[in-house]
């Protein structure tokens, strides 16, 4: 009987596998962001984002303002599922970074 090396395929599927793992352990047992209130996300007085850049502080203000438990930003080459969430706020971007929507969906 000839000993017979795992090919270098196998091999890094299972350093895949390991890496997955601990990556997913690492987003287990991070806590998520806190969110102040019920989580619900409100939209009516966020027109003032339009227009504005997609930055890490503009969307730190609409979270805020908003409520959402969870803030969506859409590039204008992503692709969204129709789904409805009371918690999401999804900031629509155009292709220089300005805010061109934000809705609760």
């Amino acid at each position: 009987m000839a000993f017979r090396r795992p090919s270098c395929r196998s091999s890094f599927r299972c350093l895949g596998a390991i890496a997955a793992a601990a990556a997913l352990s690492a987003c287990v047992s991070s806590p998520g962001p806190q969110v102040a209130g019920s989580g619900r996300c409100h939209d009516a007085a966020l027109g003032w984002a339009v227009g504005q850049p997609g930055d890490e502080a503009t969307l730190k203000r609409l979270s805020r303002e908003s409520g959402a438990g969870l803030v969506n930003p859409i590039g204008p080459a992503t692709v969204v599922k129709h789904d409805a969430r009371d918690d999401r706020l999804r900031v629509y971007l155009d292709a220089d970074n300005r805010i061109t929507a934000a809705r609760c969906e």
